[in-house]
């Protein structure tokens, strides 16, 4: 059996190897900025703003999520302390990437003079279908996959194709034999392509707020990302005290009647930490949208014009791209 079906180096010249995985995240920041500035000509947001904050954000949120998975696998790197920086070879946690976008989101927002609520909702499904295409590059890389399952289970059940099928028959330690893997990265992948048709019929809702928008992205991901990380493999840990570990699981059951939880190395801990996190955005989503619902009396909504508090060269305000003195448009609003 070929372990390898696909050679996760795309191309190479003498010693420099240009990696599939590279250029799938790239796809994948590429496609997220097209979606994210045409939604911003719906609010006359000029594209080299989402090109900017693209530049400043993708490097952000790349290094962030490079030492988010370091920290927790650092026996891994001590060392050999040079790994850290082979990021070709994989090994970045997607809620560091989250954490460093919105970090950079919030500080490039406020210097243009923008609500960090507007811009983000507009960047949420960019964010998502990042996510979407990015976990191909996982599949090229033979990582981010699950426990053992059957390769009848694959092609049969799941009627996946058979280029995935041979690639997710994997050699590693716990099976030098080789053994096909649940193709976890699929399921997320499918998972947010789902969350992302949800967000853009939601987007297009009178009743949608400021904000909500990301508050749902969180919830939908999270869900999935939730019962999805149980199956891998791979996944990052901590050792919690037994009640969480038990809410954790407990919450988890249902799914076992259909899947088995992937093994789990009692030296990394008892709970898996993207499953905390999941726990803790959703709970988190909910409260935010629950408590702006009842503390702000004059809501901003989704569909609401978009104006920036920076003025221009001139002194004047930028109202869904357009001019404003005193407050007033100079320019026919959109009806």
């Amino acid at each position: 059996m070929n372990t390898l079906a696909i050679d996760p180096v795309f191309f190479e010249i003498g010693s420099f190897q240009v990696h599939w995985y590279g250029l799938i995240l790239g796809l994948g920041a590429l496609v997220g900025l097209v979606l994210a500035i045409q939604e911003g000509k719906r609010f006359n947001i000029k594209p080299d703003f989402f090109m900017d904050l693209l530049l400043i954000g993708a490097p952000s949120a790349i290094i962030v999520a490079r030492i988010y998975y370091v920290a927790f696998m650092w026996d891994e790197y001590k060392d050999n302390p040079l790994d850290v920086f082979k990021i070709w070879q994989g090994g970045i946690a997607i809620y560091g990437a989250i954490i460093g976008a919105f970090i950079c989101g919030i500080i490039y927002s406020r210097y243009k003079g923008y609500s960090f609520w507007r811009i983000v909702d507009i960047c949420v499904p960019g964010l998502l279908v990042g996510q979407l295409i990015g976990r191909w590059g996982n599949f090229t890389n033979q990582e981010a996959y699950g426990g053992p399952v059957s390769e009848e289970f694959l092609r049969n059940t799941l009627h996946i194709p058979q280029f995935i099928v041979d690639h997710m028959f994997i050699t590693d330690t716990a099976f030098p034999e080789g053994a096909f893997r649940h193709p976890a990265f699929l399921y997320e992948s499918v998972w947010c392509l789902i969350g992302l048709v949800v967000l853009f019929i939601l987007r297009r809702q009178k009743f949608l707020r400021a904000g909500e928008l990301m508050a749902t992205y969180f919830i939908w991901y999270s869900i999935g990302r939730f019962f999805i990380e149980a199956l891998r493999t791979d996944s990052l840990a901590f050792m919690g005290p037994s009640w969480l570990a038990n809410v954790v699981n407990g919450l988890w059951s249902p799914m076992s009647t259909v899947f088995d939880q992937g093994y789990l190395d009692p030296a990394y801990g008892n709970i898996r930490i993207s499953q905390a996190i999941a726990l803790l955005l959703v709970i988190g989503a909910i409260i935010f949208i629950i408590v702006r619902r009842l503390t702000v009396k004059v809501p901003v909504y989704y569909s609401d014009p978009i104006i920036t508090t920076r003025p221009d060269r001139n002194g004047e305000k930028i109202e869904n791209g357009e001019k404003t003195t005193n407050n007033k448009s100079t320019e026919k609003q959109d009806k």
